[in-house]
Parts: structure tokens; sequence; C-alpha cells
């Protein structure tokens, strides 16, 4: 019995229908049926201007590809497991659209470089997509840390206070992580940006084609010079997925401290009923779920970097049916950093900040200990020194149930006689965030230099 596969001619039986079913690939690849169809036009074009097939033909083709466009557009192109996969599927429905024609547009190519075009076109317009979204988020950052420039709040060390800060100064940390994150998708567009078709299966043809031209036609700044490395290489979606899964790394840990910072012990934010959920059983519940799904959704994407990772290492040269396993961890992906994103912004957009709660927190604890070791050294005592007065001077205060504020300067005077009132001016929360105005540091005017720095560069 003949096989009515379009690569069927060498073949003598179809196979079975779970088989059809494990190797086919349209259940997830047809979300690439519009660069499918952007890439076969513009290989037609190419054809057609080499003189490889007839313009007739060209025309022919090219019209039925745009009238397969728009039932796409209109949701009216249905694919089946028979065959396959988004590219065999197109061309199916071609032939049935304008007859044997169809088979011309084939031509000089394979799925192999067909696959990996879409996959460039599908990443490169992603990528222009995702940028802007986390340019959103670092505005909304930036906004709200101008907001509260002077808003204090404990910094943390080992989730212990460590010393006074500024809440602006914190959300601009985010800041930072993003603008790295930007960087590393902007240059992950380099790798999207190559083209690949022309390379055929694995060695290029013997058709006279021209790949600049079809690059040009699809807007490609640079193409493979090597066919093998053309149809094999899946670099640029593992540039995208360790950059995924930094950016949910930077977004996992910003949501770890929403959870943590929304709960009644630090009471520090409220977050907006919008991204909030309550409780089946108790009344009272305000669950911060918004933040803990982009917390749990970092680990799906570090899943699908370790899957095409373990997918790619023992692959040899060039085109294996392993490749197969690169989509749907990428189009996973795509899906979860995109809703990430824009419900990030929108959680840190709405987001209440409790300002009164988050500075006595600084005045009850024993945060300002710093300062108290930095204007002894000031004084003259080294450094070592005045840490180890400090230090025995917070176990006192610690079994007295004070803290040093509450320290008389008489007592102040018998620890050290280098201290005078202003101490007290020193162990202000507010003061101590001031005054650490060393490049990058948490202080008030260091604080507004760098929110400058941050709204001229989203502006560029």
């Amino acid at each position: 019995m003949a096989t009515t596969k379009l690569w069927g001619g060498r073949f003598t039986a179809e196979p079975s229908e779970y088989v059809q079913k494990f190797g086919a690939s349209i259940e997830f690849d047809h979300l690439l049926a519009e660069e499918d169809i952007q890439g076969s036009l513009a290989h037609v074009q190419m054809l057609a201007d080499q003189n490889i097939i007839a313009k007739g033909e060209a025309d022919q083709i090219q019209d039925g590809l745009k009238e397969l466009q728009k039932k796409l557009e209109a949701g009216a192109l249905h694919f089946s497991i028979e065959n396959e996969d988004i590219h065999l599927n197109l061309e199916k429905a071609l032939t049935d659209l304008i007859g044997p024609v169809a088979g011309k547009m084939h031509t000089a190519r394979s799925r192999n470089d067909q696959v990996a075009l879409d996959m460039h076109l599908y990443l490169r317009n992603r990528l222009a997509e995702l940028l802007p979204l986390i340019k959103d988020l670092q505005k909304t950052l930036v906004e709200k840390a101008d907001a509260n420039v002077t808003t204090i709040m404990p910094g943390y060390t080992h989730l212990q206070h460590a010393q006074p800060i500024s809440y602006g100064h914190y959300l601009l940390a985010y800041y930072n992580m993003l603008h790295r994150d930007y960087e590393r998708f902007e240059f992950n567009q380099k790798h999207a940006d190559i083209s690949p078709i022309g390379a055929a299966a694995l060695a290029g043809t013997t058709f006279p084609i021209d790949r600049q031209k079809t690059a040009d036609l699809l807007g490609f700044k640079d193409i493979y010079h090597n066919s093998l490395d053309a149809v094999s290489d899946r670099d640029f979606i593992l540039e995208f997925l360790s950059n995924s899964a930094i950016l949910m790394m930077h977004l996992s840990r910003f949501c770890e401290e929403l959870v943590l910072w929304s709960s009644q012990e630090f009471n520090y934010i409220e977050l907006s009923d919008t991204y909030s959920t309550g409780s089946s059983i108790m009344p009272q519940k305000k669950n911060p779920d918004m933040a803990e799904l982009i917390r749990g959704k970092s680990g799906r994407v570090f899943g699908d970097l370790m899957g095409l990772l373990t997918v790619m290492k023992g692959l040899p040269l060039a085109y294996n049916k392993d490749l197969q396993e690169d989509k749907e961890g990428m189009f996973d992906t795509v899906n979860t950093i995109f809703m990430s994103l824009k419900v990030m912004n929108g959680m840190v957009e709405t987001l209440t900040v409790k300002k009164d709660n988050m500075k006595h927190a600084t005045v009850h604890d024993f945060s300002n200990a710093t300062e108290l070791a930095d204007y002894l050294a000031k004084k003259g005592i080294p450094f070592r020194q005045a840490h180890e007065i400090v230090g025995e001077t917070v176990l006192k205060c610690i079994q007295q149930h004070k803290f040093l504020k509450d320290i008389t300067l008489a007592e102040f005077q018998q620890i050290s006689p280098l201290i005078d009132e202003d101490v007290y001016t020193a162990l202000d929360p507010e003061n101590a965030v001031k005054l650490r105005d060393s490049l990058g540091g948490t202080g008030f005017d260091e604080i507004h230099k760098e929110i400058k720095r941050a709204k001229a560069a989203l502006n560029d």
C-alpha cells in the first residue's frame, strides 16, 4: 500500500495512528503559521527572481499563500496530525487551493532550514514585543522610587535588620536588575536576526539561489555562513531561555519580598485587591496569589531551559528529530514571561506603601548600630575597636530591653568620653540614610541622581 505522505515516495506503508501522533508537532508548532507563510512568500519571490520557477507560477503560489494568510487571521485555517507539522499542513492547504504547482514552493529548501527560519522569525518578533514590557516595569519602578526617596525602611542581610535604607533605593535595585535583563535580550536580537534559509537539509543546494535576497526580503541583518550550523543551531533559543530564566529569577526574588512585606508580621505594603485573592474558608484572608504565581512560574522557565540544554547536549550535526523538542519550551517561556511582566507591572504600580510602618521598624531595632561604630571611628577610635564597643553596647541594650537611642548621654560617655550629644543625630535612621551619599549609596541625593540617570536611559 502506497503512503499518502508528502515525503512518502520511498515508503510502502503508513505509520500507525499512535506513531503519527507521537511524531507530529502541529499541536504546538501551529503557532509558527504566520512566520511560515512569511518565509514561503520570500522564498518563492527569490525563486522567481532567480528564474528557478516561472514568474506566473510564483504569482500563483504567492496569491495562494496570501489567501491562506487571510484564512489564518480569520481563524478559518485548520490543521491535522496526519500532515505532521505546520510546514506540511500549509503546503497541503496550498495544494488543495491552487493544485500541484504548490509543490514548486519547496524547491531549493528543506523543512530543516524552513523550521529554523520560522523560529528565527518568531523569536525576533517576540523579542521586539518583549523589550517594551521590560521598560514598562522599569518605568513603574522608577516612578515608585521617585515617590519614596525619603521613605525609610530596614535594609536586610540574612533577612535580619542590617542598616536603614530608602525604599526608593530598594526599588532601584530591581530597576538595575531589569536593565541588565534588557541588555541581555537586546543582544539576543543579534543572534535571532540571522537567516538560515537556503541551507536546505544540511549541505546547501545546487539551484542558483540568492540567499542574500531572501534575507533582505525578510529583513535579516545577517546570514548563516555554514549550512550545517544554519539548520542545527539553537543557540539563539538557548540564549532566550537563559535570559528568561534570569529575568524570572529577578521577578521571583521581588515577589518573595512582596509576599513577605505584605504579611501581618512585616506590614510594609498592601497589594491591591486586583492582584490578590481570598480564601474559600477563611473570610479574613487576602492572599498575594499573583506574586506567588510569578514566583512559582520561575520554575517552568528554569525547566524549559534545562530541557533544551539536555536535548542539545548530545546531538551530532546536523538536523535530528530531537530538535522538534525545541519549540514547546520556547512558546511556554514566551507566554510565561510576557504575562509575568504585565502582572508584575500592575502589582507594583498599584501597591500601597505603608511608610510609617517601615520607619517604625527602623526605630525599634539595632539597624543604626553601624552608625554608632562609624561615629566612634570618625572620633579617632580604630573601626575594629569601635565595632567591639558597639557590639557590647548592643548586648547590654538587649539585656535591658532598650535600644541605642534610649541610652542617656551620661551612659554613652561611660562607654567612651568621645561621645557627645551629636550622637543622637547620627543614630537617627533618616540621617543615617541621608548621609550615606557615596556613589550608588542610599543617600537621598544619590538616589535623586540615579532616578535622573534612569529616566534619561528609559527615554533613549
